[in-house]
């Protein structure tokens, strides 16, 4: 039995906004490129949440004419505040200049990448959702493609064409742009060894939902950033409100991997987060209407991996693009995905295998430049957040980030829990059902779509490790961390305690993936087009 298969110029892995921008502006660049694009989630947007304030530089360059065709990024920033929690008080601090967001816009990343890929589509890239990329092929040391759908694998974990299984997509070039801590970017990372001159990367969960307000509440424009409370000094994060049309407002925390407490909750601090009187006075007496959860990459400059090799580019949050110190993801996505383009352009005229101009461009451009600037400022909170304010301030307004030092990012997030032993308890209020609620209602909310029946896509790589390892040392950390509910520890009378996965839970946020102290836990890409199914996350 042999494989169908589907050849391509160039393939595309991920219906974000990394992916959707190289695939127009390789359009733009040459219209007679064939050109597919897959996603795993069952539409383009499903399995999408982000902040979302956009910087409209990258799509201004990409799509000039965007406000003529309608896009849907109305309503811009009217006013914006950064604030220090306290437990019941807020301390306003003041917000550099450059990382002001003047003319920046509150957007649904959904709703644009909808937009992205019809406009796609309209030039003529074939969009493809519902088909999870399994697994790489990679032949003479070179990605040829792609294999979705059921796979077989070898002893290294990769698909290779002795397998019948699934559907092979082969391309030319194939560009990454699945997220932070894709599954296949982490299998191409690892076997062409792209991150051996780069630094852990180190990510942050970040939880957010969807309130419907009074109308007497709602500022349309108005953003507020929060740090400190609920998260203590040990622990980096923040949270955000962004007033959206239609007296829509997005709540979110983001909480940073590397905390210490084995304890603490995301889920649980972002609850606590809601209680404060800066969210409460804004949700009392609201709706919620959707719940999710995702990864963000924090690493900064540090923790690039490479981006070019043979067969393929890393765009996006697969690489780790974000800029931390201005909360700005999606336009550097953009970014990203247009200067892949132009590389791997310029590598099909000259039948090349690697598009090795990828990362000299994006050297020589303004992304490249602020990422380098701003590159101090994420690891100088590891010193406590104090330290962090401290320093982020000198960096800014005395060094202009041109220090002539460059910190580390020396430890990955996995190995800077503290046992259970040497920290104390942590201990979470019970849910109001007004703002804060269980787990069980939030997930309801992220509209899950997974067959019962499926199997797991949450691979244990030794089974034992959750109570011989995790139970007994870190307090069984994967049940407090996951924002889904999706681990427990089931402790029958007279019995030996076992773990239990609820992989029909999982909104497919990858903490898992990251935080378990011995990497134990490999996320998969479940069946194609399972998973939370967002429409205006």
């Amino acid at each position: 039995m042999l494989r169908d298969v589907l050849e391509y110029d160039v393939l595309i892995v991920g219906g974000g906004p990394a992916g959707l921008a190289t695939a127009i502006r390789l359009k733009q660049l040459d219209k007679n490129l064939t050109i597919a694009l897959f996603e795993k989630g069952s539409s383009i947007g499903a399995n999408i949440v982000s902040g979302c304030i956009l910087d409209p530089s990258g799509l201004n360059e990409l799509i000039p004419n965007w406000r003529q065709l309608n896009f849907p990024v109305t309503t811009q920033v009217s006013s914006e505040q950064l604030l220090f929690l306290t437990k019941n008080n807020k301390i306003k601090l003041p917000i550099p200049g450059k990382w002001k967001n003047n003319n920046n816009f509150v957007i649904s990343l959904n709703l644009l990448c909808k937009k992205l890929a019809s406009f796609a589509e309209h030039l003529g890239v074939e969009i493809y959702c519902g088909y999870s990329a399994k697994m790489p092929i990679i032949e003479n040391n070179t990605l040829c493609g792609i294999i979705t759908g059921d796979v077989g694998l070898d002893k290294n974990n990769i698909a290779t064409a002795n397998y019948a299984a699934g559907m092979e997509i082969r391309a030319k070039q194939t560009v990454i742009a699945e997220g932070a801590r894709g599954s296949l970017a982490k299998l191409v990372i690892q076997e062409f060894n792209l991150n051996k001159d780069s630094m852990p990367q180190t990510y942050g969960l970040g939880i957010k939902e969807i309130w419907q307000i009074d109308s007497k509440l709602a500022k349309t424009g108005s953003i507020t950033h929060c740090i400190g409370y609920p998260l203590n000094n040990k622990a980096y994060g923040g949270g955000f409100l962004y007033h959206m049309e239609n007296n829509l407002v997005a709540v979110g925390l983001v909480t940073a991997l590397d905390y210490t407490n084995p304890y603490l909750s995301p889920y649980a601090e972002f609850q606590k987060f809601k209680l404060h009187p800066v969210v409460s006075s804004v949700l009392q007496g609201g709706t919620r209407l959707e719940y999710g959860a995702r990864v963000v990459v924090e690493g900064g400059i540090q923790s690039l991996p490479k981006v070019n090799f043979n067969g393929g580019v890393i765009v996006g949050d697969s690489a780790g693009f974000l800029n931390v110190a201005k909360i700005k993801g999606v336009d550097n996505a953009i970014k990203s995905g247009m200067i892949a383009a132009t590389a791997i352009a310029d590598a099909l005229k000259l039948q090349q295998l690697e598009a090795q101009n990828y990362s000299a461009l994006l050297k020589r451009s303004k992304l490249y430049h602020d990422l380098y600037a701003v590159r101090n400022i994420r690891p100088a909170f590891n010193r406590k957040l104090i330290c962090g304010l401290i320093y982020s301030a000198i960096d800014y307004y005395i060094l202009r980030g041109k220090a002539p030092w460059t910190f580390k990012n020396k430890i990955a997030d996995n190995n800077k829990t503290q046992l259970a032993s040497k920290v104390k308890p942590i201990k979470y209020a019970k849910a109001d059902n007004k703002l804060t609620f269980d787990i069980a209602s939030s997930i309801y909310l992220s509209n899950i779509s997974h067959n019962d029946n499926q199997p797991c896509h949450l691979k244990l790589k030794d089974a034992t490790l959750p109570i011989t390892y995790n139970l007994a040392k870190y307090a069984a950390l994967e049940t407090k961390y996951c924002p889904a509910g999706v681990y427990e520890i089931i402790q029958a009378k007279n019995a030996k305690p076992y773990l239990q996965i609820h992989a029909q839970n999982c909104i497919h946020c990858k903490a898992c993936d990251i935080k378990d102290p011995n990497l134990n836990i490999n996320w998969e890409p479940p069946e194609s087009g399972s998973g939370p199914q967002y429409t205006i996350l």
